[in-house]
């Protein structure tokens, strides 16, 4: 046995099994596969990430208002869900900005706390809307909602 003589070499076809295929003793074939775990597929790249977080953080610094962003499924009742996220600030939705973003039910919402609403009018919040909704259209996100967090923190103006 230590010199082979009861071995046998058996050739696998590995058109059939692929790499890693072997032979054991006993006749069976082993086939080695590497499983590769897919990522779950995220709306934005890290790049696309840190420019979101810098908007949002020159648009609060600017403006003294605290904007916020919330993309994922709204609901029947998008309106009141993007409600309910807002309140959910707590005591600073007062001074707060939320844009919630549904795209699988193609559905943009901008709630504003009661200074935030002084500043930032309906008609701003519309045109703001129709801008990111046009981006979204041509299948940017990022740029739709960048584009709207600029307009929107553009019509609010400084801190006073």
């Amino acid at each position: 046995m230590g010199t082979g003589e009861l071995t046998r070499r058996v050739e696998v076809d590995n058109a059939e099994h692929g790499l890693g295929a072997v032979v054991t003793h006993t006749g069976r074939v082993s086939v080695a596969r590497r499983l590769v775990t897919q990522e779950p597929a995220l709306p934005f790249t890290p790049s696309q990430l840190a420019r979101l977080d810098e908007a949002l953080t020159l648009a609060g610094r600017s403006t003294g208002l605290d904007f916020s962003i919330y993309l994922g499924a709204l609901g029947e009742d998008s309106r009141a869900r993007a409600e309910e996220l807002h309140a959910s600030m707590g005591a600073s939705a007062r001074d707060a900005l939320l844009i919630a973003v549904s795209p699988a039910g193609r559905v943009v919402e901008v709630v504003t706390g009661g200074e935030a609403a002084r500043r930032v009018p309906n008609r701003s919040c519309k045109l703001a809307v129709m801008s990111m909704v046009a981006s979204f259209k041509e299948g940017d996100l990022v740029g739709g909602l960048l584009s709207g967090l600029r307009m929107l923190s553009d019509q609010a103006g400084n801190e006073p």
